[in-house]
């Protein structure tokens, strides 16, 4: 298999670097308008990014229940913490600060950073395979992490349709479900 990793090395993949730029402008629009929602639903203005700003308008002000302080002294605001504020306490800001998080982490982590792993010469993005950095025996991919683009939502289903094929090929995506155990329960 060494071989045939290395070569998928080099070949590298093809990108629309514009469709990116368009997404990154479309994810900063959306973003400020569900900022802008977020400031009227808390009365106020503050920093959607600040941890310690937001605990302090949801268990301060909004006096939204189990807020938990931290050895920081600020209060959690994890992912964990909204998930459970927006299922049980009818508040609609945890919801949107979770909307405005994730689009925030599209936009750095994909539509913004993936046109600045183009390498100049081949005008593909080459990530690293490891062969055997998993229990599982997968491989895992790395600068950049080109193997956890989300699937599941129409804004990681846009970032992957920015992935080119070449004329005369295609881009496949493919889940196994557990293969290898599978293949392990049957020998």
């Amino acid at each position: 298999l060494i071989p045939v990793v290395a070569q998928m090395e080099r070949d590298g993949v093809k990108i629309d670097a514009k469709e990116l730029g368009r997404l990154s402008q479309d994810f900063a629009q959306r973003m400020g308008e569900i900022e802008r929602e977020i400031h009227t639903i808390a009365g106020t203005e503050f920093n959607v990014g600040s941890p310690k700003q937001l605990g302090e308008i949801l268990f301060d002000q909004l006096k939204l229940p189990g807020g938990k302080k931290g050895k920081t002294g600020a209060y959690a605001t994890g992912a964990d913490v909204l998930e459970e504020l927006a299922a049980t306490s009818g508040h609609p800001l945890p919801q949107k600060v979770m909307d405005w998080r994730q689009l925030s982490k599209l936009k750095s982590t994909y539509t913004d950073a993936l046109p600045l792993a183009i390498n100049a010469e081949t005008g593909r993005v080459h990530t690293s395979f490891a062969l055997a950095a998993t229990s599982t025996g997968r491989l895992s991919s790395t600068d950049p992490n080109l193997q956890n683009i989300p699937i599941r939502t129409e804004e990681g289903r846009k970032i992957r349709r920015a992935f080119i094929a070449e004329p005369g090929h295609i881009l496949l995506s493919v889940d196994y479900s557990q293969i290898e155990l599978r293949l392990a329960a049957e020998m």
